[in-house]
């Protein structure tokens, strides 16, 4: 099958997808997905399969035909030449092969040549700046925390090979078996760039041993979901004597920096194990490392060989991937990456019309009306917080489809015959465009995804809500149908990134997106006491194996999932409130909303992926998605008649919203 030149159409509320052997009020998420998870096994080339991720084929099978058209267009706008230029350069294997490890030589040359620790310093400044890859630490700009009209720099833990730091500190036989192929993979990829295969087994044994004492000192993922535990202010003369090793001024200099008095250091005591690796680890163990992140961070984007073997450790061994995917997709995804928004362009022309924003704002502050009314009517919380929380709620700024104005790249060359060197500039054009925005006003228009993606976010630092033009396609939105599951899907959706503005995390930042306290002890309290509930519910699902969620980890997208429910009910029940609605399909207009929002979260998940899920994502797998919301909405109960006792009716109810 070739590229699309149209957008393939599913309806909406797919009743093929429905289990019907099961019953609704034991297993809701397996009667609505069970034919979907018969019906569509995971592709060879992909870790876990489910409804998103096909919108997502799709979107990209499109995006394919697009490239393809200004790969080899006669005449292009300059926005076409890029985005074209970018792919061709990408899908000539035979260059690329032919190149080997030609394009990241330099890199490997600095490396073997730095002999004392500040040419070590001035070696990782260029690095960070030039190279695709992590090393020992990150360092960009964000709003700050406690003032978000503002952007400063700021320093994060980095330089880990494996997805978490968790992987290098548990004692578990998986644990340990994953880190003896971890070691596998590193000593490959450095035998590759010729190192002797007893060196470059010893060297990989000294990553491992570096990068456990870096994930050692990090701080877990549920601790990260603190904003306090991750905004440490301190001038230059603090970090300075943090770590000496590194001359921060040059630093920053090489960064493209203007000149800062202060900075966040996210994690200060990740940093204090910096300086300890910097300054005493052998030169040679420190080489090894570095080495190895040049080659691992550039290897998907070099020779067969390299890709290879990135892909047998990250995709098959790590997510049980068989196959590598057609080339086609890794270059559509290339230029996503790093021309998202030029090719946005391209993709929103063709898919994204004004209806669907028009149709898609109404239903956004149809919502928002919604999570008013639940806020006024809420029992546990003041009217001192309540009132904060009515002021953020009606600053929040709904983004649809795509940006306002569009991002300029004319700055950054493309040559549709040199791949690697494409990359590289994307790299440091997207670096420098980063740095550029020290002393300048926040963007409040800017995104964080691109036009195609299928996904959406709340930003709490900018109190926005983001729908992609991607996201907003059948089946996921749909306005050939009724709005029932128009408003269960997609509108659960917008109800679910609302929320997350009151959620353990977003809650904690008031409606500038400052990191302020705006509740009262007695509310905050009466807020975590029912997230508890959720929790301790949540806690209870097991992932895969004896695996359960970590709720601590999936709280805020459990809770969101449950009020975005809850709110896209409430407006879709307004939006129709003048409706003479009957049964569609066999099933009633409450029965249909449920169905349809049951229907986005159909998936198939292979065991080793849901390993690394279980590890690093915030977002608890589908069943539990659908499950634990349903069976804690005394709506859905009533629309198919559950009664108490039965799996589908959660006891006590959870409610926060």
């Amino acid at each position: 099958m070739g590229p699309l030149t149209a957008m393939p159409y599913t309806p909406s509320l797919d009743v093929a997808s429905l289990d019907r052997s099961v019953d609704p009020c034991t297993d809701f998420y397996q009667f609505s997905c069970g034919g979907w998870k018969a019906r569509n096994p995971i592709p060879s080339d992909q870790a876990a399969w489910s409804v998103y991720a096909k919108l997502t084929e799709d979107n990209r099978r499109f995006l394919w035909g697009i490239l393809e058209d200004d790969a080899k267009a006669s005449s292009r706008t300059p926005v076409q030449q890029k985005v074209g230029d970018y792919f061709a350069a990408c899908m000539n294997t035979a260059a690329i092969d032919a190149a080997g490890l030609a394009p990241i030589a330099p890199d490997l040359e600095r490396v073997a040549a730095f002999k004392t620790r500040p040419e070590l310093a001035a070696l990782l400044a260029r690095l960070h700046h030039e190279t695709p890859g992590t090393f020992f630490f990150g360092s960009g700009t964000d709003q700050d925390a406690a003032d978000a009209s503002r952007i400063i720099v700021a320093l994060d833990a980095a330089g880990l090979g494996l997805p978490d730091r968790d992987y290098y500190v548990k004692a578990d036989a998986k644990s340990v078996e994953i880190r003896a192929q971890y070691v596998a993979f590193v000593a490959r990829l450095l035998q590759l760039a010729d190192e002797p295969v007893a060196q470059a087994e010893a060297d990989a044994r000294t990553v491992l041993a570096l990068e456990t004492r870096l994930a050692a000192a990090s701080l877990t993922r549920v601790q990260r979901r603190d904003p306090h535990a991750t905004y440490h202010m301190k001038t230059l003369a603090e970090l300075g004597a943090l770590v000496p090793t590194v001359d921060w001024p040059r630093y920053l200099e090489a960064q493209g920096s203007a000149p800062v008095s202060r900075l966040n250091v996210s994690q200060p005591t990740f940093f204090k194990e910096v300086q300890a690796l910097l300054s005493t680890a052998p030169l040679e163990e420190l080489r090894a490392y570095l080495r190895f992140h040049v080659l691992a961070g550039s290897a998907v984007h070099l020779a067969q060989p390299f890709a290879q073997a990135s892909f047998d450790f990250y995709q098959h061994t790590l997510r049980g991937v068989p196959a590598m995917p057609p080339r086609w997709k890794t270059c559509t995804r290339a230029v996503d990456r790093s021309l998202g928004e030029a090719l946005g362009q391209e993709f929103v022309r063709r898919t994204f019309g004004p209806d669907t924003k028009a149709r898609t704002q109404q239903m956004t502050e149809q919502i928002e009306r919604a999570m008013q009314r639940e806020i006024d009517a809420l029992d546990w919380m003041s009217p001192a917080s309540k009132a904060e929380a009515l002021r953020k709620l009606h600053a929040i700024r709904n983004k649809i489809g795509y940006p306002d104005a569009w991002r300029d790249y004319s700055a950054l060359q493309v040559d549709a015959n040199d791949y690697y060197s494409d990359v590289r500039r994307a790299v440091m054009f997207e670096d420098a465009r980063q740095w550029h925005k020290l002393g300048k006003p926040v963007d409040l228009n800017e995104w964080g995804m691109t036009p195609p993606t299928v996904n959406a976010y709340f930003n709490p630092q900018m109190n926005d809500i983001n729908f992609p033009a991607g996201v907003l396609q059948p089946p996921l939105y749909d306005a050939k149908i009724d709005d029932a599951p128009n408003y269960g899907n997609t509108g659960g959706t917008i109800g679910h990134e609302l929320t997350h503005a009151f959620d353990d995390e977003g809650r904690q930042f008031d409606w500038k997106g400052n990191l302020k306290d705006w509740w009262t002890k007695p509310d905050a309290k009466g807020f975590e006491d029912r997230i508890n509930c959720v929790r301790d519910q949540y806690a209870g699902y097991v992932i895969v194996d004896d695996i359960h969620i970590n709720s601590k980890l999936t709280s805020g997208e459990d809770v969101a999932d449950l009020g975005g429910t809850l709110l896209a009910y409430l407006a879709w029940k307004e939006q129709t409130a003048k409706m003479q609605l009957g049964e569609v399909e066999g099933f009633t207009p409450d029965q249909r909303f449920f169905v349809g929002m049951a229907q986005w979260a159909c998936e198939n998940e292979r065991p080793e992926n849901l390993r690394v899920s279980a590890v690093t994502n915030p977002h608890s797998p589908g069943f539990a998605r659908i499950n634990g919301v349903v069976s804690n909405l005394p709506q859905f109960a009533e629309a198919f008649a559950c009664k108490p006792g039965q799996p589908m009716v959660h006891a006590p109810v959870c409610k926060v919203w």
